[in-house]
């Protein structure tokens, strides 16, 4: 059973890495703010499909557009303001516009 009063445990400093992951700028109205993990999931595959060929390179990109569509949505759907909202409906459009050039070519 805890006996802590709640005010104690609220009042005690954040890990250095929570703070890295919670950072934002600027703080009252947060337009770059730390990657969330969709988000790094599709910079990462962008990044390894660079460096690929053949069914990895194809894979990674499917990857990097599946994550980007829900960090996008997410994004759209609960963004802490309105530009981080708008900026989830742009890229919202902009997936759905390269995918559909790609399935014309």
């Amino acid at each position: 059973m805890n006996t802590e009063p709640q005010a104690a445990v609220e009042s005690t400093p954040a890990s250095p890495l929570r703070q890295v992951v919670r950072w934002s700028w600027p703080a009252r109205f947060p337009i770059v703010q730390f990657p969330n993990p969709p988000l790094a999931v599709a910079l990462l595959a962008s990044v390894a499909a660079r460096f690929t060929e053949g069914a990895a390179h194809r894979s990674l990109r499917a990857v990097f557009y599946l994550s980007l569509g829900i960090w996008a949505y997410e994004e759209a759907r609960h963004g802490v303001n309105w530009f981080r909202r708008a900026l989830g409906v742009g890229f919202s459009i902009y997936l759905i516009a390269t995918l559909a050039e790609a399935l014309h070519s």
